[in-house]
């Protein structure tokens, strides 16, 4: 099943966070570039030391405990969210009315 949903994953060309299981550890923000066999071919970026470095990984699809994919993000603090003014009213996060001014 897992090995269905990597497959889709990589075929659709998002951004997801991978957990290995024989590490211990998850990669974040990881593209997943290519599937031969059981063998994933991940790319990442990290940033140490002020220096960003590109990585590459070859991890064979038996050692990936789990995929997550980001849905959505929102910034941190106060900020005014944008909202499309074509978006239904019953899905605004604050509902516009027609004699309302903001």
């Amino acid at each position: 099943m897992l090995d269905r949903k990597i497959y889709q994953i990589y075929k659709e060309g998002c951004d997801v966070s991978i957990f290995l299981r024989d590490q211990q550890r998850w990669i974040e923000d990881a593209r997943i570039i290519g599937i031969e066999g059981d063998i994933v071919t991940i790319r990442y970026e990290m940033d140490e030391d002020y220096e960003n470095s590109s990585w590459e990984e070859f991890v064979r699809l038996d050692s990936i405990g789990a995929v997550s994919r980001k849905l959505a993000s929102v910034p941190r603090g106060y900020t005014d969210l944008l909202v499309s003014d074509e978006c239904p009213e019953a899905e605004q996060i604050y509902p516009r009315h027609q004699d309302q001014d903001l």
